[in-house]
């Protein structure tokens, strides 16, 4: 087993550890395995392996998800610089719903960030020069999107820094609407 998890205390959140092997010429890390990792990803394969390049510390990112039937599991690791990784469960009938839990990714790390089905996330970068990679259970749908705003007082998310970036999307994402009962991923 190349994979240390950990659980979170929202449930399905998971860390995932990777053992790196390290000899003189340098090291060894599985970063993915779909028959070590197949528990977290409901058995779906990854589909779409992103990439993100954040030039500026206190940038956010977020906060997006993918409404069924292209909900999707995310794998998300930090290349390079520091972020604070942030999960808000949607689910609806969920003991947790609208918590969120947060974890600072860093290079050197060798942690990953499971985020499952249901589950709004986004990153606000704690260095200069952050680069993520990002596993996911499904293809990017346009018509699937979903997002809410990350400075949503229902949240109460906990951003570290100030921001210094923001997208105009990202900005105008809309606040969670009164009688919203989250994500049916049945």
């Amino acid at each position: 087993m190349m994979f240390d998890l950990q659980s979170c205390p929202i449930e399905g959140l998971k860390l995932i550890r990777r053992k790196v092997r390290f000899d003189e010429r340098g090291c060894f890390e599985r970063v993915y395995c779909s028959d070590e990792l197949a528990a977290f990803t409901n058995g779906k394969t990854i589909r779409q392996i992103n990439r993100t390049i954040t030039r500026r510390a206190g940038a956010i990112r977020g906060m997006h998800f993918q409404y069924p039937p292209h909900a999707e599991v995310k794998i998300v690791t930090c290349l390079r610089g520091r972020v604070w990784d942030v999960a808000v469960d949607l689910r609806i009938g969920s003991k947790t719903f609208l918590n969120n839990f947060a974890t600072e990714l860093f290079e050197g790390d060798e942690t990953s960030y499971v985020i499952p089905e249901g589950f709004a996330h986004g990153f606000q970068t704690l260095t200069d020069d952050c680069e993520l990679l990002y596993f996911h259970t499904a293809d990017y749908k346009q018509e699937s999107e979903g997002a809410v705003n990350a400075f949503d007082p229902k949240l109460a998310i906990p951003w570290p820094r100030s921001v210094t970036d923001i997208s105009d999307r990202d900005r105008d994402h809309p606040m969670i609407q009164t009688g919203f009962l989250g994500l049916n991923l049945a």
